[in-house]
């Protein structure tokens, strides 16, 4: 890891615990420790065990896509692209912060760079669907519950949708009219020139229109030869939201609390949202504050803290674990000359 890299990952733990210890220090007290010895450490196991086969449906998700597009990239492969994708986006602004890395393994195995970014590309417009449909449906079918958890996180939904249907038909304008989408990175890349004193980019020029071409060949195939390929991506994708949903109410059990599972959700669907704007690397302190808010609604205040700790533990922590393994195999691979592309 580079040296910048590492820096962003100690300023990401540093700002997470940080932010833990504060909530900690104002939600513990005396009943904590008593609601503690009910603790069943089974369920936290369970917990991880969900959150792991999620990310076995995210690297489905996109072995069926790539599949759909006639490359077949093995699960594995992708399962370890993912882990290596979970360091970049724990140490960049926002959770969506791995997407060179996906496209860069899919490149690795024998994907064109068009098609691999076309797949990425689509992976978030399935997110971006998904979780844009499970809010209609919560706002519409469970309103009284939404309301509980108050007016301010609506508004960042309602601004969260905008910006997301905003995104969808920019992308599907671009794939109508490729030409708007050479122009725009062409302006990008002359800017950056101009900044960095370059003069000469012809070769990003050719790069640019090449790939281009590729890209709107691939989002054709997509809708075309890869309908399939693209309906399982999106079973895969509401499995995988649906699973990191329930981890929370997987917890609760375990501290002798009830589960809930709508109400959950709702608030993982707010905060899956809110996490994807690029506010502090990997999102740490924001998903910890927004958590801590939204659930001390339904859960005893004196459990909460606890209840953050072991779900950031999960979806963060472990997350850096499994990253540093999937980058530690590509590195690997890597200096022993290995996985090179393939015809």
């Amino acid at each position: 890891m580079k040296k910048n890299e590492r820096r962003w990952l100690w300023l990401s733990l540093g700002f997470s615990l940080l932010v833990l210890v504060i909530i900690l220090f104002f939600t513990v007290d005396a009943t904590t420790f008593s609601l503690l010895r009910e603790v069943d450490p089974v369920f936290f196991i369970l917990a991880l065990l969900i959150h792991i086969l999620a990310l076995g449906f995210w690297a489905l998700r996109i072995k069926w896509m790539s599949w759909g597009l006639g490359y077949r990239v093995s699960f594995f492969h992708c399962l370890n692209l993912v882990f290596a994708n979970l360091l970049v986006a724990a140490i960049t602004p926002s959770q969506a912060g791995g997407e060179p890395v996906r496209v860069h393994e899919l490149y690795k195995a024998g994907v064109r760079v068009g098609d691999a970014t076309a797949i990425v590309i689509t992976e978030r417009i399935l997110d971006g669907f998904v979780l844009g449909l499970g809010g209609a449906f919560f706002m519409l079918v469970l309103g009284s519950i939404w309301q509980q958890i108050g007016s301010v996180y609506s508004y960042f939904m309602y601004a969260s949708w905008i910006m997301i249907t905003g995104i969808v038909l920019i992308f599907l304008y671009s794939v109508k009219n490729p030409l708007i989408l050479k122009k725009f990175l062409l302006k990008v890349v002359n800017s950056i020139a101009r900044i960095r004193g370059k003069t000469r980019i012809e070769k990003y020029e050719q790069v640019i229109d090449r790939e281009v071409d590729n890209f709107h060949s691939t989002l054709s195939m997509f809708i075309t030869q890869g309908k399939t390929g693209l309906f399982l991506g999106l079973v895969c994708t509401a499995i995988f939201w649906f699973l990191e949903a329930i981890i929370v109410s997987v917890i609760l059990i375990g501290l002798g609390q009830p589960p809930i599972l709508v109400e959950s959700l709702i608030i993982q669907l707010i905060i899956a949202v809110i996490m994807m704007i690029p506010l502090t690397p990997g999102g740490s302190g924001i998903a910890e504050i927004l958590f801590t808010s939204m659930y001390s609604i339904f859960v005893p205040t004196s459990l909460v803290g606890i209840l953050v700790v072991l779900w950031r533990s999960i979806l963060f922590y472990a997350n850096i674990l499994l990253g540093l393994l999937g980058s530690l195999r590509i590195v690997r691979r890597e200096a022993a000359g290995e996985g090179q592309n393939k015809p």
